[in-house]
């Protein structure tokens, strides 16, 4: 065993050493990171780290020649005669003398112009010769902090996994991934499968560098890239850039690139800032090198992102294929101050792959069976960009500690510092936790859930809830206990729960309750606690209407198989009408201006209730499919990242049976389908359908009526495109049938940031239609037009429109203010 276990050693010993390794500096021996090195004539190589040093795989002794190329540098070939290994080659790069010829400047016509038509009218005949093929890809991704706060609202940040310095700086997120891609143009398939991965610190090792999402294809007219960004080389390029003929210069095989500057003609536009590089003739791209603010991306928290790819000539399909890309960030936010880079690396191109019937599913990410479990051996030896020695001492402080920090010791003297009771626990709440054990009990504090209604007056929860987590795959139970006091009706109403989940690869999860709870007329729940409390104790307008429900009920929930999911419920309840209990508020008190009553048929009606008290059963089942999701398997849970080519459908069938007055028993089916269409560079656009249909008409109680979602707030919160703007809340339902259509169209930047002057305020334009038909009542139907991304800076949360309703011939004006995030 002993020698067996020698001449493991001594193999891995030998393949590690076997390479050519060195470092790449300018001529002012600055250290140049992210060159591509490869062989001459292949597409197989690597790229330098940060520190400029790099290892190329020679397992052979002999001749080669070794070629250095990087953006804005004269790219290096290197002849080499290799007798031993490893082999140390350092080179010196000098910056690219970028020359404009005068017969370019002569030309009528923008030079630069004519390049960009031409590899336009090229870009099928281009990506046609790498339309298949399989490739390996490398990824590493690194996040790291500078003067990181200690707290931050008062809660302490910790270190950030033990990889920060005296200043607090340093790397906070370290992970690599090494994995098998194949890639379908037409249809466009992607499939990844992850050979190795790892992130500094963690023993599951399940870093989130994805192939797929590092797939920035500047061919397409659409590049994603945090957002939907116009490419440089899109079919409708010239009416978002303005393009420059910087120079040209010669490659190391006689070809003539292009450089060209790509300039934003209106700077709010999602497009991208910097040099493209084409190669002459081919009308290929050669390398990119752009950047694009947060506002851009509209994402806020980022101040910019840059982006650079590097391309090789394959011989084997006479095309130019993409070998490197880097992105990187840095983002400042809150005292945050983050920068980072997303490294990636392709090599072992296959063009010919034999692709079958089943090589590509709705299984878009696989991880190889101990995938995660690799040592560093193996690393050593699979990793084609070598580590910095800030990346080594970050692996090596990191999974020193990792054990320490899984010890029940440590976890213990974290928790007694995180248990520590203060005086105002009783108000926000407090959790102790054993995080050794994997369990944690918490209080829940006053002010979790303090607001105001008509009939309870101010009310207040306390409770308790358990929770242990029994493995890393999933599976948990937790059970809790709640009483809700109201100090105007004296009352308290207690409520108790156990649930439990067995996994996260088809959520399987059971949750059986019961107590005594207030509910809206609107199973929907249209009105928010907080919306109403304000609404009510300020402007006296109490919109919620409620009843109390004494219940049991036992619910169970699954992914029965891929986008297929299941629910079901039973539940058993009496119900009770309510009444107003006081007309307490901030606003000047008034005789003649009381609260509306908790009667939603007959706001004005105090002694009325709109239901008579009685008990009933209600049995849901529930579906949704989600027509050809993708997933990702991960070594402990499944994630779905669904498919906008299709919409999902949801269908539910409501039997309410066993009523103390058999008139009110029903069977209802509701059925809902919505889509999300990212029309690329023209914006998106959604819609939601929803109709239901009672199996026989009845006279039922009102809360088991179909009901439209209504708002009579100025400022409501977003309900995902399933509530009408200017109805009122309880003035459409019906026990017969009834169907609803929204719909809604943002722009992005596709029309304001063409019109001179606002295209500088960055404003999207946003318009909607919404219908609504019950078979007992006239057509309600709005459409609005607004603006969002409204704010200023990185503060872009706002949504306004102008909303214009018809009821019956009657015509109804209004605004609508909404919080909007990340549009």
């Amino acid at each position: 065993m002993q020698k067996l276990f020698s001449l493991f050693v001594l193999f891995f010993s030998i393949a590690i050493t076997a390479q050519v390794k060195g470092k790449i500096t300018d001529i002012k021996n600055e250290p140049l990171s992210f060159v591509s090195i490869y062989l001459n004539g292949t597409v197989t190589g690597t790229t330098s780290n940060d520190n400029g040093n790099y290892v190329l795989e020679i397992n052979k002794i002999g001749t080669y020649s070794i070629v250095f190329q990087y953006l804005g540098y004269k790219t290096l070939k290197k002849e080499v005669n290799i007798n031993s290994l490893p082999f140390e080659l350092n080179v010196v790069l000098e910056e690219e003398k970028v020359e404009l010829a005068e017969f370019s400047i002569s030309t009528k016509d923008n030079p630069a112009n004519r390049i960009i038509r031409n590899v336009i009218a090229n870009k099928e005949k281009n990506t046609n010769k790498f339309a298949n093929y399989k490739a390996k890809f490398y990824s590493r991704g690194l996040y790291r902090i500078k003067d990181a706060p200690e707290k931050f609202m008062g809660q302490n940040m910790g270190d950030f996994g033990g990889g920060l310095d005296s200043t607090r700086s340093g790397i906070i997120y370290l992970s690599e991934t090494v994995s098998e891609i194949k890639f379908q143009k037409k249809p466009k398939k992607f499939k990844e499968k992850i050979i190795a991965s790892k992130v500094s610190g963690r023993d599951n090792g399940i870093s989130f560098n994805r192939a797929e999402d590092a797939n920035i294809n500047f061919y397409e007219n659409s590049v994603e890239f945090g957002n939907d960004l116009i490419s440089p080389i899109s079919t409708n390029a010239f009416s978002y850039y303005n393009f420059k003929l910087v120079g040209t210069f010669y490659d190391k095989n006689g070809k003539l690139i292009n450089k060209i500057k790509a300039t934003p003609k209106r700077k709010n536009d999602r497009v991208f800032n910097g040099d493209i590089y084409i190669v002459e003739d081919d009308w290929a791209l050669y390398g990119v090198d752009v950047s694009v603010t947060g506002a851009q991306v509209n994402i806020p928290l980022v101040d910019v992102l840059k982006l650079k790819q590097n391309y090789n000539y394959a011989n084997e399909n006479d095309a130019w294929v993409l070998i490197s890309q880097s992105i990187d960030f840095k983002v400042n936010f809150f005292g945050f101050k983050f920068n980072g880079r997303f490294s990636s690396a392709y090599s072992e191109y296959d063009f010919t792959p034999d692709f079958k019937e089943k090589t590509f599913t709705n299984e878009v990410l696989t991880f190889e069976d101990k995938a995660t479990e690799k040592d560093s051996v193996y690393w050593n030896n699979l990793r084609p960009v070598p580590l910095t020695p800030e990346e080594v001492k970050d692996y090596k402080i990191k999974d020193s500690i990792k054990v320490v920090r899984e010890s029940k010791t440590y976890l213990d003297s974290v928790n007694k510092i995180q248990n520590k009771f203060n005086l105002v626990a009783p108000l926000t709440g407090y959790t102790y936790r054993n995080s050794y054990d994997k369990w944690s009990l918490s209080f829940k504090g006053l002010i979790d859930e303090l607001s105001f209604n008509t009939v309870q007056g101010f009310n207040a929860s306390l409770g308790f809830s358990y929770f242990k987590q029994e493995n890393d795959k999933g599976k948990w139970w937790s059970i809790g206990a709640d009483v809700n006091y109201g100090l105007s009706d004296k009352r308290a109403r207690p409520t108790f729960y156990f649930s439990k989940k067995w996994d996260n690869i088809s959520r399987p999860r059971m949750t059986i309750s019961g107590g005594v709870a207030i509910n809206q007329f609107n199973n929907r729940e249209p009105i928010l606690k907080l919306n109403n409390t304000i609404s009510s104790l300020l402007y006296r307008q109490n919109y919620m209407k409620i009843y109390e429900k004494t219940f049991g009920r036992i619910a169970y929930s699954e992914e029965i198989s891929n986008g297929f999911y299941f629910s079901t419920s039973l539940e058993y309840a009496k119900r009770t009408p309510l009444f107003n209990t006081t007309n307490y508020s901030f606003a000047a008190q008034s005789s003649n201006n009381p609260f509306t009553s908790n009667n939603p048929l007959d706001k004005n009606d105090y002694t009325n209730a709109a239901f008579t008290e009685h008990n009933i059963a209600t049995l849901n089942i529930g579906t949704r499919f989600v027509f050809g999701q993708k997933y990702l398997s991960y070594p402990n849970r499944k994630v779905n990242i669904g498919n906008s080519k299709y919409p999902s459908l949801s269908l539910n069938y409501i039997k309410r049976f066993g009523a103390s007055d058999s008139s009110l028993n029903s069977d209802v089916f509701i059925a809902n389908i919505r889509q999300y269409l990212d029309v690329g560079n023209y914006g998106d656009f959604m819609y939601s359908i929803r109709g239901g249909a009672f199996l026989k008409k009845k006279n039922i109680a009102f809360m088991d009526n179909l009901q439209a979602n209504g708002n009579q707030l100025l400022f409501p919160i977003d309900r995902e495109l399933n509530s009408f703007n200017l109805l009122e809340y309880y003035k459409y339902y019906t026990n017969d049938k009834y169907a609803e259509l929204h719909t809604e169209y943002n722009f992005k930047g596709f029309i304001l940031g063409k019109v001179p002057l606002i295209n500088k305020l960055n404003f999207h334009l946003v318009t909607g239609a919404k219908v609504l038909f019950m078979a007992d009542k006239n057509p309600y139907s709005e459409y609005s037009i607004g603006l969002s991304n409204l704010g200023f800076g990185k503060w872009r949360f706002l949504r306004f429109e102008y909303v214009r309703a018809n009821y019956g011939g009657v015509t109804e004006d209004g605004f609508v203010f909404r919080l909007s995030l990340f549009e």
